[in-house]
């Protein structure tokens, strides 16, 4: 039957490109986890969006289950297919359709990469702000799936800021054309708003349009050396009182000695346990001048060990490098990961208690922090000790994730800030969301996705 419903497909849209190769299926089936084993039942890539629309009837028809797929660069298993569904992968269709210079928007398909984005807003003079380490293999698609943050939150917020319009497909195959690009609209339910960050699991976005903003005034960099946690939140306090800041981005010793490893260069002699990287408008004399006293200022009052501002556009890019390069550093340990978030103002408190907790739970092994500290995101990577099995890690992780959900839950946080809730953190969505807010969620992907077709078993079972 599966094989009757694959060439039932294939003569429905005899363009469509579908794979089942061995490992095409294996490429395509998982996402950066790596905690499943893929296991799809073919691999489609449409190029258009009535291919996209002919899938979904097909796929509604048949009682298929769909995983959208974009760069699968996530972090939760929200792109993972391993009980036959169908993968829909959005590599094809990867082209920017249109800049609008009066309206300052581009438009492009979901499947064009992040820095294309990038590269396509500056041929324009203007920039698309949301930015991160995965940008050249991340896809625009993805990020609005799980309304992407990255380093510069501080200063432009997250991916849903970005979105002028989205055309969608949902569960039942109708094509959605939300927003047009409007900046007032108050008519009614805003569903952009509600496709973002819902994970693919109420439709598939086909098309988007962001938008753009002006350059940002020349910057400086600098990296500060820390003497202790309680340093991190006051020198945030202290550079944002006198700078306007761009990016505030924390990591620890222990980050460090792997980025180090992994090929990035030293630049602060000595040992620290807590590191910044922060970037800052420097248009004038003025502007650097009330940076150096900043830093002046926090090592007289000894929240500051040591530092370094960049002199080039070289130094720059290499202290970003100690910030950036930290997830394939670790990527060959099978970290665990946590992507967690509270109030700026809850930062402190939060940290105290989870090192306690970090420190309590686990004696012997290895956990490297870092994260968007000036946006209260917090990254925790546990790394896998070769002594144990992967299933005893997952386990004694697992256990205390329940316990950090439950921190988090008094603290007012969440157990997914950047990454969404997928697979891995479906069983902790309750220590963010209330019982009633699930429920309406379950409503209303009953509402897009009437057969729950739609990447079932992620967000929520």
């Amino acid at each position: 039957m599966t094989a009757d419903a694959l060439a039932e497909l294939s003569r429905r849209l005899p363009d469509l490109r579908l794979l089942t190769e061995a490992g095409d299926l294996e490429h395509y089936g998982r996402d950066w986890t790596r905690r499943w084993t893929p296991a799809p039942l073919a691999i489609a890539l449409p190029a258009s969006i009535e291919e996209v629309q002919g899938i979904m009837r097909w796929a509604n028809e048949n009682k298929v289950a769909i995983v959208p797929s974009g760069g699968r660069t996530g972090l939760s298993g929200g792109a993972v297919a391993a009980h036959g569904e169908l993968v829909l992968s959005l590599a094809r269709m990867n082209r920017v359709l249109g800049f609008d210079a009066v309206d300052r928007t581009l438009t492009v398909q979901p499947g064009i990469a992040l820095e294309a984005v990038h590269g396509a807003a500056r041929e324009h003079g203007l920039i698309y702000p949301v930015d991160f380490a995965a940008r050249g293999s991340c896809s625009i698609g993805g990020n609005i799936a799980t309304n992407a943050g990255g380093i510069r939150v501080i200063r432009y917020g997250n991916t849903r800021e970005w979105i002028a319009g989205l055309k969608v497909v949902a569960g039942n195959g109708e094509l959605l054309d939300l927003n047009r690009g409007l900046i007032k609209n108050s008519s009614g339910y805003d569903f952009r708003q509600l496709v973002i960050g819902s994970e693919g699991t109420l439709g598939i976005v086909v098309e988007a349009t962001l938008r753009l903003a002006d350059p940002p005034q020349p910057s400086q960099v600098m990296l500060l050396a820390l003497p202790d946690m309680d340093a991190l939140m006051q020198v945030f306090a202290l550079f944002r009182a006198r700078l306007s800041l761009q990016a505030f981005e924390f990591f620890t010793d222990m980050a460090l000695k792997h980025v180090l490893a992994h090929g990035a260069q030293r630049a602060i002699d000595g040992e620290h346990p807590y590191y910044v990287v922060t970037e800052f408008d420097a248009p004038d004399e003025r502007a650097q001048e009330a940076a150096l006293t900043a830093f002046e200022q926090g090592v007289e009052q000894g929240l500051i060990s040591d530092g370094v501002i960049a002199q080039s556009d070289a130094q720059a890019a290499a202290l970003w490098r100690l910030r950036e390069g930290i997830t394939e550093s670790l990527a060959p340990h099978k970290p665990y990961k946590n992507d967690i978030s509270v109030r700026i103002s809850a930062v402190p408190a939060f940290l105290q208690e989870i090192q306690s907790l970090l420190t309590r739970e686990y004696p012997d092994i290895e956990v490297v922090w870092f994260g968007h500290i000036g946006d209260g995101n917090l990254h925790i990577n546990v790394l896998k000790p070769d002594t144990l099995s992967d299933a005893d890690f997952i386990a004694q992780c697992e256990h205390v994730t329940k316990l950090l959900a439950q921190t988090l839950q008094r603290h007012g946080g969440s157990i997914s800030a950047e990454h969404g809730i997928g697979l891995v953190k479906r069983a902790y969505l309750e220590s963010t969301r209330s019982a009633a807010e699930i429920a309406l969620m379950r409503g209303v992907k009953s509402v897009f996705d009437p057969n729950g077709i739609l990447n079932p078993g992620k967000l929520f079972a």
